[in-house]
């Protein structure tokens, strides 16, 4: 159940890592983002900016062979998944996302949508969409708090 929803618009990379960053300043250690959209709508920006947010100056990319980067280095704890790759949801269970998804930092998940079984009873759904026709850089931001249901 959709909780809460905020619907931003940004028109440069910019504006769009500056709200993740605002985004990041308010995160609690056990918070989940659930990231969603096309390739190339611009998530790794939207992380990068929740990475500096939190404060961490490590050069933040997309951990798509990797499955997941950890960033200590903030005033919590960062875990940023990309399970774009990921087979099955054993995969995930491998890797043991539940001690990062209910430990003590945030948890930001790219692809979410992929498998949403393993998302918490209450996380961030953060959806980003390009509309060419409003500009090539704008981006449409929507955010929801989820609770309840499990609907990545």
């Amino acid at each position: 159940m959709v909780y809460e929803t905020r619907v931003y618009e940004t028109c440069s990379a910019e504006e769009t890592a500056k709200l993740a960053e605002n985004l990041a300043a308010q995160a609690k250690p056990g918070n989940v983002y659930a990231l969603r959209g096309e390739l190339g709508v611009g998530k790794t920006v939207f992380t990068q900016g929740v990475a500096r947010g939190l404060g961490i100056k490590t050069p933040v990319c997309s951990p798509t062979f990797t499955i997941v980067q950890i960033y200590e280095e903030g005033r919590m704890p960062f875990y940023h998944f990309d399970v774009y790759r990921i087979a099955d949801v054993e995969e995930m269970d491998e890797i043991g996302y539940e001690d990062y998804f209910y430990g003590e930092g945030l948890t930001m998940v790219e692809w979410a949508d992929l498998f949403p079984e393993i998302l918490p009873p209450v996380y961030w759904r953060i959806t980003i969409e390009k509309d060419l026709e409003k500009g090539f850089d704008y981006r449409r931001i929507t955010i929801e708090k989820i609770c309840g249901k499990k609907e990545a």
